[in-house]
């Protein structure tokens, strides 16, 4: 039996979805699927139903998790312990998709030349599921926005980047009132569900500020497109991306101050895999630092 099937069964458990699971994984439904069905025929006995859209744990299927967890936690820190004079191993990093399009791609890079024979696993998600998933022992870090709880003794938080709240215009708007362009122009509105999403909600009603919404989505990547597009105008985190770069788009600072969006990297201090947490970090912050040169 693949313990890696376990994990993912697990996953599926917890996000009551295939798809979801499959998402997070990187991998198809199909795929997903096909590995509960083989540790169903391992186990002799069906280990999820379907309710509506989403799945449920039989009760062998509860049975199976509740042994399940330690399982996979174990064998992950066996495999740790058994590399850790090494620069080898596994590290599993849950990321926000916005670092996973901005950021990472040059952290892996460095990581990757300094650790050619470490496993890097990633896996994208929200601030909040990549916080549960790391409390569950399920990744090694997380790259996410730093939690709006005090963290708990057991947990590390180091700094990447911060992002001050910008608008997103069509550069020909570029020396416009920026509280203008949000009173006037079409509004794009980041998701209110996610962290910068909020803080742009909040910074509207302090200001006073009803926009003409026009869309509202998740994907920090997207807006800047249907704003280069002429569809509107956003309230977002200052990004700094490849993806953005060519866009003929404009980022104007916001007359009253408010917080920047912070993100970085959330560990547990306890970790096995802390010779590749640290060398994580090391690259990070030179990447970081030949950014701002």
């Amino acid at each position: 039996m693949d313990i890696a099937f376990l994990a993912n069964f697990l996953l599926v458990a917890d996000s009551g979805s295939i798809a979801e699971a499959a998402r997070r994984i990187g991998i198809t439904p199909a795929a997903v699927a096909q590995q509960v069905q083989s540790l169903e025929r391992a186990f002799g006995a069906e280990l999820l139903v379907r309710s509506g859209r989403t799945v449920m744990p039989t009760e062998a299927g509860y049975r199976v998790i509740q042994r399940a967890r330690s399982l996979v936690h174990d064998f992950s820190e066996l495999k740790a312990l058994a590399l850790e004079d090494d620069a080898a191993g596994e590290l599993r990093i849950g990321t926000i998709t916005t670092a996973l399009l901005s950021l990472m791609p040059d952290v892996l890079s460095a990581f990757a030349r300094s650790y050619p024979n470490a496993k890097v696993l990633i896996r994208a998600g929200t601030s909040m599921e990549l916080y549960e998933t790391l409390q569950r022992a399920d990744v090694d870090i997380a790259v996410c926005l730093h939690p709006g709880f005090s963290l708990p003794k057991a947990y590390d938080w180091h700094l990447l980047r911060e992002e001050p709240i910008v608008v997103l215009a069509p550069a020909r708007f570029a020396a416009h009132d920026p509280h203008g362009l949000l009173r006037n122009e079409p509004f794009i509105r980041y998701d209110r569900s996610l962290g910068g999403g909020k803080q742009a909600d909040r910074y509207l009603r302090a200001a006073k500020i009803m926009p003409r919404e026009l869309f509202e989505l998740n994907s920090l990547m997207a807006i800047a497109m249907m704003v280069d597009r002429g569809l509107g105008v956003s309230l977002v985190p200052d990004i700094v991306s490849p993806l953005t770069v060519h866009l003929d788009i404009a980022k104007l600072a916001l007359p009253v101050h408010t917080e920047p969006r912070r993100f970085g990297v959330l560990w547990n201090r306890a970790s096995p895999r802390a010779r590749l947490i640290k060398g994580f970090l090391a690259c990070a912050d030179a990447v970081l630092g030949a950014e701002r040169k």
